[in-house]
């Protein structure tokens, strides 16, 4: 019987360091689901209010906006390693507490928004520390697609399985058990990280402010037409296409005529199609056209939203579902690999941020958006009106997308080189 590692799909675990961290994200990951539905359920059992839900969500999500640059850059300036040992300790302490607020009954709103908030700005610092760090556990870089791939389909099966998980344990056992076992979970990755054999990286000690720093990454951006296009690609379609969740509510209790079980059906397919995506993702051979990929998955997704705006057969609507999970699924995915192959070193925190930024503040205010424009022409016109303008958004870069890159492996370090030159006329 094969290894596992010898099977084309999962390449990426020939790499010892990068299996540990795979083991320690997934259980961290699903640990991670449990509490955001956890969370959620408490707070509408406290309050009934779905305003109050999505301010609980937004309290967790907007700071990640707000302070990811700033990650990006402690990702670039100081070791990872040590920055994610960090976030992991304080979000297990993050989840303790908020589990003693609960167990003591002390299930005050503005406490668990609170926890929320810190919640969120300690990812925007994990998250492009831990993202950058897959550049480093990986042994040959041609299985970095794949690596990425992988972590991706982790997230989306712990998005997808997560909440059940969740949903059983709260009947059982509660909210509180909820939020110490996902406090749990991040010991899983301090495991992980303490059992990792990394090389040391030295990094350069630098006098630079902060803010130096951060226009340093901006002028390497904007010098940067690949990444330039492709983030502002990612920026439209966050902001008017992605957030079609929005609405799926609505199509459950009122276009199909069901209840909460049909809301979970729909969320469902949707998440089959984002696996199913991310695992021919990380089965692609290195060198694949991603941006032509990307190019196909957001057409599928345009069309997807389409022909689900305007079934009328449930089980029909599920399989343009599972259309509209794979495109959403590429645009991270896809944006992922190529930020993270084609940065430069010492900039590559910083590009993730970039990217993070651009989900974390336009997925949100997309959502208030399709909300808004729901209330006037309907959840069906909305979701028509978003495929639509999925498809005009891909027409737009499609020159972009279509056009093969010749693969430079230095590159992106020739690129930083010049852009250092750059800011340092303009800085004098």
């Amino acid at each position: 019987m094969p290894n596992l590692s010898e099977l084309h799909l999962f390449r990426a675990f020939r790499s010892r360091n990068y299996s540990l961290y795979f083991a320690g994200r997934t259980v961290s990951q699903f640990g991670t689901w449990m509490q955001r539905t956890a969370v959620v359920w408490v707070i509408y059992s406290i309050s009934q209010s779905a305003f109050l839900i999505g301010a609980t969500l937004f309290a967790e999500i907007f700071p990640s906006f707000l302070f990811s640059i700033l990650g990006g850059v402690a990702a670039d300036r100081y070791d990872r390693y040590k920055i994610i040992k960090i976030t992991q300790i304080t979000s297990m302490v993050q989840a303790v507490l908020l589990a003693t607020l609960i167990y003591t009954g002390h299930t005050i709103v503005w406490a668990i928004l609170a926890l929320s908030v810190i919640l969120g700005i300690i990812n925007a610092f994990d998250v492009p520390a831990r993202q950058a760090l897959i550049h480093e556990v990986v042994t040959d870089q041609a299985d970095l697609p794949n690596a990425l791939a992988l972590t991706t389909a982790t997230a989306n099966m712990a998005q997808l399985l997560g909440p059940a998980l969740s949903g059983i344990v709260l009947s059982a056992f509660g909210a509180p058990v909820c939020f110490l076992i996902n406090a749990a979970s991040f010991g899983g990755v301090l495991i992980s990280l303490l059992l990792m054999k990394l090389p040391a990286i030295q990094r350069q000690k630098t006098e630079k402010k902060v803010m130096t720093e951060f226009a340093e990454g901006w002028h390497y951006f904007k010098q940067t037409p690949k990444l330039y296009l492709l983030l502002l690609m990612l920026a439209f379609i966050s902001l008017l296409v992605m957030p079609y969740n929005t609405v799926l509510p609505v199509f459950a209790k009122v276009i199909f005529k069901g209840n909460a079980s049909t809301f979970g059906y729909i969320n469902s397919f949707v998440g089959v199609g984002a696996v199913a995506g991310t695992i021919y993702i990380a089965s692609l051979k290195p060198g694949a056209h991603l941006k032509r990929i990307m190019f196909v998955s957001t057409v599928s997704m345009g069309v997807g939203l389409i022909c689900f705006s305007q079934a009328s057969s449930f089980p029909l609507a599920m399989l343009f579902a599972v259309l509209m999970g794979y495109g959403s699924m590429a645009q991270f995915a896809i944006c992922n690999i190529i930020v993270q192959s084609e940065s430069a070193t010492q900039m590559r925190g910083r590009m993730i941020g970039l990217m993070l930024m651009t989900l974390f503040g336009l997925m949100p205010l997309g959502s208030l958006l399709v909300g808004a424009v729901s209330q006037r022409i309907g959840a069906q016109a909305t979701v028509l009106a978003q495929g639509i303008l999925a498809l005009i958004v891909v027409a737009f870069f499609m020159k972009f997308l279509l056009r093969h890159d010749v693969q430079k492996t230095a590159g992106a370090d020739a690129a930083m080189l010049e852009t250092e030159e750059i800011i340092e006329e303009q800085l004098l």
